[in-house]
């Protein structure tokens, strides 16, 4: 059964829940399991104190074999016992080093001795009416590793959840992906047809000499939609590269664009290195790049304004900004103007800059992203492309 990306979206917010659910439920039960264990050893620890009591007032009628195995019970639970001067004279659980001096063993306490005091009250042994000790103790290694249960169980749903979205992201990438190139191929097929009948008609009429002043503007034309389905097949498939002159591909295309804008429209470009730059690239999609990106910038600038493109080099990529003094972009929408959808105008389909995207990403395997933008004044979209090695 086919199910749809809608019902996804559903499932993710239902596994959100769940995963909600289940860990409230287990935190609750566990924290009642904690408390009922930390009373457990609360009261194991006063009968363990009275057990030491009655061993050190011990007379001849003394169980004491009773009292020693009470107190070897305490097999788990770290406690330390100090005199009434705060001198330790005996530990339990704890893994104290040997050979102390007395100094020395009441620096170690005194290290210890926040954290046992923070976790459980201190049990007063009074073993005369002088003589009194104290037992400091803390939270065994099961209790401990209980109590930190949930958090554990909260990170493993998160996981899980995070590999489920994953996933599911990974699919529904991959579903859309193969409706473009679907889309994209199906469309070139569609324009293939239409252009060869218009070729045809190109020839008959040069042939009949028939409006000879117009067939140069209408060979022009359909000459663009050549490219255009060009274009279309290639994103259908992985294009192939082929190295190209990188300025000659950009002197090209903004030539085409200065004839297709307003005159109040100056689209400049700037060269930083004299040397001409080679890529491998797939040229009538890179075109199409840079084609997208000034109509964008021009839609921004409303018919009037400035187009500056400047190439640089870096260390091992070319740097391309493409700047206008368009209304710009609010940093909050750095990212999402990228979004397939995503438009500000009032008619389009929000392709335009996904569509770059995906030609300088997973087709020239560079980075696309917005440089700079100011609201009112302007955006500088960076294109960078990586350099062939030469090695």
């Amino acid at each position: 059964m086919h199910i749809t990306f809608d019902k996804f979206s559903k499932l993710k917010y239902l596994f959100a829940l769940l995963a909600l659910v289940i860990v409230g439920i287990s935190g609750y039960f566990t924290n009642g399991l904690v408390k009922s264990m930390a009373q457990e050893e609360n009261r194991k620890m006063a009968l363990w104190a009275e057990a030491t009591r009655k061993l050190a007032a011990a007379d001849e009628v003394t169980d004491f074999e009773f009292l020693l195995k009470v107190i070897a019970d305490n097999t788990t639970i770290p406690c330390f016992i100090l005199d009434q001067n705060d001198n330790v004279i005996g530990s339990r659980n704890i893994d104290v080093p040997s050979k102390l001096t007395d100094d020395k063993l009441k620096a170690f306490w005194k290290q210890k001795q926040e954290l046992f005091a923070d976790l459980n009250e201190r049990i007063e042994i009074n073993i005369d009416k002088e003589t009194q000790q104290y037992i400091y103790y803390d939270n065994s290694l099961v209790l401990k590793h209980l109590s930190y249960y949930p958090f554990i169980q909260w990170g493993v749903i998160a996981l899980f959840f995070l590999t489920v979205l994953f996933f599911f992201t990974l699919a529904k990438r991959a579903e859309q992906d193969k409706v473009w190139a679907g889309l994209s191929k199906e469309t070139a097929h569609q324009l293939g047809t239409p252009i060869s009948s218009l070729m045809a008609w190109v020839e008959l009429m040069k042939a009949q000499e028939i409006a000879l002043d117009i067939l140069p503007e209408m060979e022009k034309d359909v000459s663009r939609l050549q490219t255009i389905a060009d274009r279309f097949s290639k994103v259908g498939s992985v294009p192939e590269l082929k190295p190209a002159c990188l300025n000659d591909v950009l002197d090209n295309t903004l030539a085409y664009m200065r004839r297709r804008v307003s005159s109040k429209v100056v689209i400049t470009s700037v060269y930083q290195s004299n040397t001409p730059i080679s890529l491998p690239m797939c040229v009538p999609l890179f075109e199409w790049v840079v084609e997208n990106l000034c109509k964008n910038a021009v839609d921004a600038m409303e018919g009037r304004g400035s187009i500056d493109v400047n190439v640089s080099m870096l260390e091992k990529q070319v740097c391309l900004d493409f700047t206008d003094t368009g209304k710009g972009i609010p940093k909050s929408k750095f990212k999402t103007v990228f979004s397939p959808g995503f438009t500000t105008k009032q008619r389009g389909w929000g392709l335009g800059l996904s569509l770059v995207k995906r030609i300088v990403e997973d087709y020239h395997h560079g980075s696309i992203f917005v440089k700079h933008s100011e609201l009112g004044k302007g955006t500088t979209f960076r294109i960078l492309l990586n350099l062939p090695d030469n090695d």
